[in-house]
């Protein structure tokens, strides 16, 4: 659409010449009565005759100033209507430097406005192009594309900066967002136990699961004042989303494993690997295990069964006593096969790609070496006498 206004500006400035002696009258003036947001178009002085006709670079820019507008008049109607009918808040970062240009095209991707070279031809004619400012706006698909453009002049707002780190249970997200003011975390909670997103990449969660594992760890910036705590669940949930793409969810199903299965399964790697690079050998004992039928014996998930501790005021108790691996609970994979019912806390990027990338091995054990590393085995003795060698057990 931006191809087609260029070649009109252009073939109707190529005949400016012969139309400046009948007076041409400006093409926008339906767009120049019916938006108040427009820029004035520069007064036209009087052209100095000399044998041809001349036209000033002031009446050349007056007169691309109403074409604009004849061009903007012929799409009123789209102008006039939103991108969409989901009146959902939606976080958008402008940052510093950007055009307009790739300021609309990613207002487009973010199904904002419906026409991002549509939308160039607007803050042109309306004289804000560059008047947009570097912060982050709460917009939505409901705004007309006048209206976005007129939001995006209101300059930078307060910006809080939180960082989710990976690993966390839901509850440790809910505090630290409270923490900052972001968030009540009662009614985050409340929504993380609805489970209610509609996202590609949680269609096939089982019914009645939380959000759990789906509150994507990372640095986020946000408005100050301006959050709530279903607007929160939409940017975490939504990054999510965003970051486990249809390439990475053909990835689980080539592997066998649904987007579900591998965020339980990331939410578990994500607690027990502490090196990077053992993520993916990590992740293969576990699943050795799961295609032997074996149970997981992972740690973290009866840390999560047993909860809140409040003697440690926090949620993933340590040390774990012998008599802790007895907990009935289905999350307890000491006792049960397979993989527990839901994740386990919030796996970041890396742990769900360790899932997706895990190399065939024969190993089904690891045991701590004490310095954040593991030692891997292929059998039960090796594994003991690895236990016996780092931790003095059996």
């Amino acid at each position: 659409m931006q191809e087609r206004a260029d070649f009109l500006i252009r073939l109707t400035t190529f005949v400016v010449g012969v139309a400046a002696i009948f007076g041409l009258a400006g093409g926008g003036l339906w767009y120049l009565l019916h938006s108040g947001s427009a820029s004035n178009p520069p007064a036209t002085p009087q052209v100095a005759v000399a044998g041809t006709p001349q036209v000033s670079e002031t009446q050349q820019t007056g007169l691309k100033h109403r074409l604009e507008g004849f061009y903007l008049g012929m799409y009123k109607d789209q102008l006039a209507q939103s991108a969409g009918d989901d009146p959902s808040p939606v976080t958008f970062v402008v940052e510093s430097g950007e055009t307009p240009a790739s300021i609309a095209k990613r207002l487009e991707e973010a199904g904002l406005i419906s026409d991002a070279g549509l939308f160039v031809r607007l803050v042109s004619y309306m004289g804000v192009g560059n008047k947009i400012q570097a912060g982050i706006y709460q917009l939505r698909a409901t705004m007309t594309m006048p209206e976005v453009a007129t939001a995006l002049q209101h300059g930078r707002q307060k910006e809080i900066t939180v960082t989710i780190p990976e690993g966390l249970r839901a509850e440790e997200i809910a505090a630290l967002l409270a923490k900052k003011d972001l968030v009540d975390a009662n009614a985050f909670m409340g929504l993380v136990r609805s489970g209610k997103a509609a996202y590609p990449a949680l269609a096939d969660r089982p019914g009645g699961t939380t959000l759990e594992g789906y509150l994507f760890p990372d640095t986020y910036r946000v408005a100050a004042g301006n959050t709530d705590a279903q607007s929160m669940i939409d940017l975490l949930v939504g990054t999510f989303d965003q970051r486990f793409d249809a390439e990475m969810r053909k990835q689980a199903a080539t592997r066998g494993l649904s987007v579900y299965q591998t965020v339980i399964l990331a939410s578990i790697v994500e607690r027990e690997a502490v090196v990077a690079q053992e993520r993916p050998l990590i992740a293969g004992v576990f699943l050795n295990r799961l295609k032997d039928g074996t149970v997981l014996n992972a740690d973290p998930t009866v840390q999560y069964a047993l909860g809140y501790q409040a003697n440690e005021n926090g949620w993933w108790k340590r040390p774990l006593l012998f008599e802790d691996l007895k907990i009935n609970s289905p999350y307890n994979t000491y006792i049960n096969p397979g993989l527990p019912p839901g994740p386990i806390c919030n796996p970041g990027l890396a742990s769900l790609k360790a899932v997706l990338s895990a190399p065939d091995t024969d190993y089904y054990y690891f045991v701590a070496r004490g310095d954040g590393t593991h030692v891997f085995a292929r059998t039960l003795e090796e594994h003991r006498a690895n236990v016996q060698k780092y931790q003095g057990g059996n």
